[in-house]
C-alpha cells in the first residue's frame, strides 16, 4: 500500500503560551522538530489541539510559518483554516497556501448547522479557492453540532484537491461507511486515539492523533505492524496504550495533553480562558498513567 500524501501519524500539535499567556513560538519550533523526530509524518496546527478558537489568525499565520521552517520538507504542516464562515475559511485557507503550508485541515462549521447542500458549497467553495492546496476534511460532530454524513464525503472527495478526512465521529459503521463510497486513494484518518486501530481495520490509513505527543514512535509501529499483516503486534500496542489514551481524554482536550506535556518539562504553558487548568481529582491520575509508562523523565 502507498504511503498516503500526508503519512500515518500526524500530530494534532498544542500551542504553547508563555506566562503572560502569549504564543511562545520558540517553544513551538522546538517541540515541532521533537515530533519530528518522535514518529509523526505530519504536523495539524491550530487545530482543535491547538486551541484555535482563542487563537487570532495573526498569530496562526505565524505558527504556519514557524513550524513549517522548522521540519522542513520532510514532515507535512496542516494548517487549521476552517470556520463556519465560508469567505472566512476561504481568506485564511488562501494565506495559508502563500505561507507554504503543505495541506489545509477544514472543521465542519460550528453552530449555524447548515444542512447537507450548505456543507458541499462551503467546502467546494473553499477547495475551489486554493486548488493547488490538499484538504483534509475534519468531522467532528461532538464540537460542531453537525455532521458530514458519508454520501457529502463521497462528492467532496471527487474534488481534486479534497484527499482525506478526519474522522472524529466515534461510529466504526460511518468510517466504514465512508470507505466504501470513496476512491482508495482518498484517505481515511481517524480522529481519535483510542480508534486508530479499529479504523485501519475498516480502510484507514492512520490518526490524527493527541497521543502522539507522548509515543508517537509507538503508535507509528502499530501502525506499520498492522498494514503488514502483523494483526497481533499491532492489537498488543493498541491494548498497552489503552490506559494512556483514556487518561489524556479524562476531560476537554487539550487540557490533560498540555499538563501531561508540563510534567514531562516541556514549558507549553496553560491554556486560554474559557479553558482551564486539569482539575486536582484528575491530575493523580494522569501522573500515575505517566509513570506507568515511564514518561516522566526530563525531555531532552
Amino acid at each position: 500500500m502507498p504511503s498516503p500524501f500526508f503519512g500515518h501519524v500526524l500530530t494534532a500539535m498544542v500551542t504553547p503560551f508563555n506566562s503572560a499567556g502569549e504564543v511562545d513560538y520558540a517553544t513551538a519550533e522546538k517541540l515541532a522538530i521533537h515530533l519530528a523526530d518522535h514518529g509523526s509524518d505530519g504536523l495539524v496546527v491550530c487545530g482543535t489541539t491547538g486551541e484555535s478558537p482563542t487563537l487570532t489568525w495573526e498569530e496562526e499565520h505565524r505558527l504556519f510559518q514557524v513550524i513549517k521552517g522548522a521540519v522542513g520538507a520532510g514532515v507535512k504542516v496542516l494548517a487549521g483554516t476552517g470556520s463556519n464562515a465560508t469567505a472566512e475559511a476561504i481568506e485564511a485557507t488562501q494565506t495559508a497556501a502563500r505561507l507554504g503550508v503543505d495541506g489545509s485541515l477544514q472543521v465542519v462549521p460550528y453552530y449555524n448547522k447548515p444542512p447537507q447542500e450548505g456543507l458541499y458549497a462551503h467546502f467546494q467553495a473553499i477547495a475551489a479557492s486554493a486548488p493547488d492546496l490538499p484538504i483534509m476534511l475534519y468531522n467532528i460532530p461532538g464540537r460542531t453540532g453537525q455532521s458530514l454524513q458519508p454520501e457529502t464525503i463521497a462528492k467532496l472527495a471527487q474534488i481534486d484537491n479534497i484527499i482525506a478526512i478526519k474522522d472524529a465521529t466515534g461510529s466504526l459503521e460511518q468510517a466504514a461507511q465512508i470507505r466504501a463510497l470513496t476512491p482508495k486513494e482518498f484517505s481515511l484518518y481517524a480522529g481519535d486515539d483510542v480508534l486508530t486501530l479499529p479504523l485501519l481495520s475498516t480502510g484507514g490509513v492512520g490518526v490524527v492523533s493527541v497521543a502522539s505527543h507522548l509515543v508517537g514512535p509507538q503508535i507509528q509501529t502499530m501502525i506499520q505492524a498492522f498494514l503488514q499483516g502483523q494483526i497481533t503486534q499491532a492489537i498488543d500496542i493498541h491494548l498497552t496504550l489503552l490506559p494512556l489514551f483514556k487518561v489524556l481524554f479524562c476531560t476537554t482536550n487539550p487540557i490533560p495533553i498540555k499538563a501531561a506535556l508540563r510534567l514531562q518539562g516541556w514549558p507549553v504553558g496553560g491554556l486560554r480562558p474559557p479553558l482551564c487548568e486539569l482539575p486536582d481529582s484528575l491530575q493523580g491520575g494522569l501522573i500515575q498513567v505517566l509513570q506507568d509508562f515511564n514518561l516522566l523523565s526530563p525531555q531532552s
